[in-house]
Formats: C-alpha cells, structure tokens, sequence
C-alpha cells in the first residue's frame, strides 16, 4: 500500500502495514529498524563479533565439528548436566525443574491472577508478572545464570554456544506444550508456533543486550546481567585494535557495553533462531524472506525458517528490533 512519497519524487511502496493487524505492524517497523542497524556499523565490524560454534571451548573442555545448533545435542547434554572433563560448570536445564509444567492450568491461574494483583500492587511488593505475557513467566533461560569459563579468545563464540542452548530448549519447550495450551485456551492468532517462538527469540535478544523490562525475581535478574557484562568485558578483551574496532566498541557506561551487546547479537541471530527453530514446524505470520528473484518476499513456509537463498538470513522475524513493551501489549491482547 502506498502511502506519499518524497518531495518532487517518485510516490514509493510503504514498508510499515499499516491496514493488517498489530503483529504485522509492529514486525514491519521491526525491519526498518533492522535493516538500518544492519547496514550501519553493525556490518563494518561483523565479522569481529560473529560466533562460531565448532570454536567454542565450553563443551567439555573441547571443541565440536559442526556449527549447526542442531547437530550438538549430545553435547548440549554433557554441558548441562556437567559431565566429562575441562572444568565447565554445570548449566542446569534451560527451563528449570523437570517437574514444572509449562502452559499448564496452575500456571494459568497463577498468571491471571498475577495480572489482578501486580497492577494495585503496594509499595515493595514483589511485581514479578506485572506487563509480562504468559508465556515469558517460563522463558527457558536458566543455563545462563551459571555461565563460566570466559576467556577472551573464546568469549564470542562460548557466549553463541550458550545462547543457543537457551534457544534450543525454548523452542522444545514452546513446541511440546503449546499444543495443549491451544486445545484447552484456543487463540484467535494464526500461525501461533511461528508467532510464539519470534516472541521468545526477540525476549532473549532484549536480556543479551541488557534492556530486559521482566522483573521476575530481582536479584536473580540482577546477578544474570551482571555475569553477560563480565562476558561481554571479555569478548571486548579479545577484539583486535585494527581498523579500530576496540576503540568503536569501548564502554562509557559504567561496564554495560551495550553497543557491543547490540551488534554481537545482530551478528549471531541467525544461528540462535536456527537453534530456537530445530524442531519447529509451520509458516511465519508474514511474507518476509528474500525471493529467489531478489525483488520480491516470500513467507517462510517450512521450520519456521526463510530458505536462506543466496546467503540471504534464515530469520523471519523482526520483533526482536521492536520495543518489548509493545510486543507485550500486542501478545498480551492475543492471551
């Protein structure tokens, strides 16, 4: 749909739907804000920040011979539970307890009931559920908290491999229980695996680059992102001064390096929604992917993924360049 166009110039094709609903609204900004970010200085240093699953370190003590996120679940096994040698910490299940069950009716009196409370809630109160959807109350990021092993040659690249297993577990967890969740609370979304998994994709995108709005409990929040800034000081020890990368990426802001932390993840979400997508089946809600012909989009119809032609990005989706706040309103009309 076009909508004017520039001054004394040719009327262009709108990029923002604006005559759809919210989802496309808001994914369709997302890409703007994508695209920018993507072809400014994101892309110069690129290749500094990109991570490399088959020169990680973090599985047990040794290095894997794929980079596909979803050839290495043995090893994502062995790092959960701590096995084998080189002194890797433990990283625990993703979701947490095997007992909890996601998406179950405890959890859904717990959430509405939280919706009731959080909002007239006292000062000092504890606001865990207040804003957030459903869905984020059980985001499977546990293994993140108990990140170790940093050192700067290898940060990137540990930090990509540990993301990928919050990824790929999130993803299991969304597929394996959506399902009932929908039979029993049917939704008026189409498309709502696709849909759920960008959802959870651009929350964890929002906790690598430090601006998270989920309370949740405070100090376990707090010791989370003060372990990423460790590793992100790392991965800044490590950068390379030529073409003056160290000096673009170097903190002003108390030790947050959120330009660093914005431009690792523009470089790494593909192989993190590849890793959030394994297992995934259905079509993205949107025609976003790169056709053959390199002028029109296509949906991604299989895995939840785009097909990559031409080097083009597997990812659908661009939520995870749209405020969380707004993606919480919208997923919050949806519940």
């Amino acid at each position: 749909m076009a909508r004017g166009g520039r001054p004394g110039g040719k009327d262009e094709e709108d990029p923002i739907e604006h005559n759809k609903d919210a989802k496309h609204l808001l994914d369709s900004i997302g890409k703007i804000v994508h695209d920018l970010v993507k072809t400014a200085e994101a892309k110069t240093y690129d290749s500094y920040l990109k991570g490399s699953l088959s020169q990680a370190s973090i599985f047990v003590g040794e290095t894997v011979s794929s980079n596909d996120p979803c050839n290495l679940e043995s090893e994502y096994a062995k790092l959960i539970n701590g096995s084998g040698s080189g002194g890797v910490t433990a990283r625990g299940d993703p979701c947490g307890s095997a007992g909890e069950k996601r998406f179950s009716k405890e959890r859904v009196a717990e959430y509405d009931e939280k919706k009731i409370r959080d909002t007239n809630k006292s000062k000092g109160g504890n606001n865990e559920g207040q804003c957030a959807p459903y869905r984020r109350l059980s985001l499977c990021v546990k293994n993140l908290k108990n990140i170790n092993n940093i050192d700067s040659d290898k940060a990137r690249h540990n930090l990509l491999a540990d993301v990928c297993l919050a990824a790929k577990y999130e993803g299991q967890s969304i597929k394996t229980h959506l399902e009932k969740y929908d039979a029993e609370y049917p939704s008026v979304s189409s498309f709502t695996t696709c849909t759920m998994l960008a959802r959870s994709f651009a929350d964890i995108g929002d906790i690598v680059r430090g601006r998270d709005l989920y309370r949740g409990n405070s100090k376990e929040k707090d010791y989370l992102q003060d372990k990423l800034k460790k590793y992100f000081q790392k991965i800044y020890e490590g950068l390379t001064s030529t073409n003056g990368v160290k000096d673009h990426y170097q903190d002003k802001n108390g030790g947050n390096y959120y330009k660093l932390r914005e431009d690792w993840w523009t470089a790494n979400r593909e192989t993190v929604w590849e890793a959030m997508t394994c297992k995934a089946e259905g079509a993205y809600f949107r025609a976003t992917c790169s056709h053959v012909d390199g002028k029109s989009q296509s949906q991604a119809t299989k895995q939840c993924r785009c097909d990559g032609a031409k080097g083009a990005s597997v990812v659908p989706t661009y939520f995870d360049y749209v405020p969380q706040y707004l993606r919480w309103f919208e997923e919050w009309a949806e519940d």
